[in-house]
């Protein structure tokens, strides 16, 4: 077990007892970790940020589920977004896909994506435009959580 804070005083948390970002055992001796307050499990104090991640349009669109929990894209033409790598049950992933200069690009959705009533969204076909969509990962499906379509982006 690590601890973190006053005791014992000489006790580090160090890069083995944390594995792929999470910490896997520690002790806050006062309960506190630069302003973030613990309290039965609960943190609170602080916000959780993801830095926006800008995927590489191409004829297919790749996306790492890992690396770009919120990310955005802008179509140069019709696309097909792939399957999100390394995904991870009960993540969430966010996506605003954008409309470049010339509008009406479309997107075709891999069937690991899951709609609202099985229907794909038709994108806003406007130039400069974007539709933002949420999903939820179940272990086999990304299911579709909330959209926002027919955005002013600037």
């Amino acid at each position: 077990m690590s601890y973190i804070g006053t005791q014992p005083a000489n006790a580090v948390l160090t890069a083995s007892d944390i594995a792929d970002g999470i910490i896997s055992t520690a002790k806050l001796a006062t309960n506190s970790i630069t302003g973030v307050k613990i309290t039965d499990n609960v943190i609170s104090g602080e916000k959780l940020l993801f830095t926006e991640i800008t995927l590489t349009d191409g004829s297919t669109i790749s996306w790492n589920a890992a690396t770009a929990e919120v990310c955005k894209v802008t179509l140069a033409g019709n696309r097909t977004m792939a399957a999100p790598s390394n995904s991870t049950t009960g993540q969430f992933i966010s996506i605003l896909i954008i409309q470049d200069g010339t509008g009406g690009r479309t997107i075709s959705w891999n069937a690991v994506f899951e709609f609202t009533a099985d229907t794909a969204p038709t994108l806003t076909a406007t130039a400069s435009k974007g539709d933002v969509f949420v999903f939820r990962y179940n272990g086999a499906k990304w299911l579709e959580v909330g959209r926002n379509l027919n955005l002013t982006l600037s």
